[in-house]
């Protein structure tokens, strides 16, 4: 599923942020997002809109980090990469181009783009996204504010969150389907 590999660079950070450090892991994710947009012109393919953004999130983080170098924690980074990447979802569901859009027009054959069951379909998939983004938000919030709270409550708002979107995004669309027939 395209949508899921558009959230690799957040991955990649996640896991060498935890393994090796906050600059690196947002080194790492501004390469491999430029990367997926580098490869959708290649293959002749428009860049989705997520991940342009989030290849100037990951970009402009990793310059500030490397040429400022700011005394970020590790929670002030993630919350950093959570809320923009909220706030590109949010930002995509305001122009009217839900970011799912484009990764689902990529299955869906052209005449359903423009009907009204498509396009609100894109609309739930992306708010439930724009949802889970901000319990991520939220998780930061609370494990930056509240240092008594195990470590382990953000990785459990985190991974509920992130997989219960992904599951949506799966299901959702059978669902419709099924109600309109």
């Amino acid at each position: 599923m395209n949508i899921l590999l558009a959230f690799a660079p957040f991955l990649a950070f996640a896991l060498i942020d935890r393994l090796v450090g906050a600059t690196e892991g947002l080194v790492a994710a501004a390469i491999i997002a430029l990367a997926m947009v580098i490869r959708d012109r290649v293959n002749g393919r428009s860049p989705k809109i997520l991940e342009i953004g989030t290849a100037l999130l990951f970009g402009g983080l990793a310059a500030y980090a490397l040429f400022v170098k700011p005394d970020w924690s590790i929670l002030g980074v993630r919350l950093r990469v959570d809320a923009g990447l909220l706030l590109i979802v949010l930002a995509t569901i305001a122009l009217r181009q839900p970011f799912t859009l484009q990764y689902a027009r990529e299955s869906v054959a052209p005449e359903l783009w423009d009907s009204p069951q498509f396009l609100r379909t894109n609309y739930v998939i992306t708010a439930v996204w724009a949802l889970a983004f901000a319990v991520l938000v939220i998780a930061d919030l609370v494990l930056i504010y509240r240092p008594d709270i195990p470590p382990k409550f953000g990785i459990f708002a985190t991974v509920l969150a992130l997989l219960g979107a992904a599951r949506f995004t799966r299901s959702y669309p059978d669902r419709v389907r099924a109600n309109a027939a």
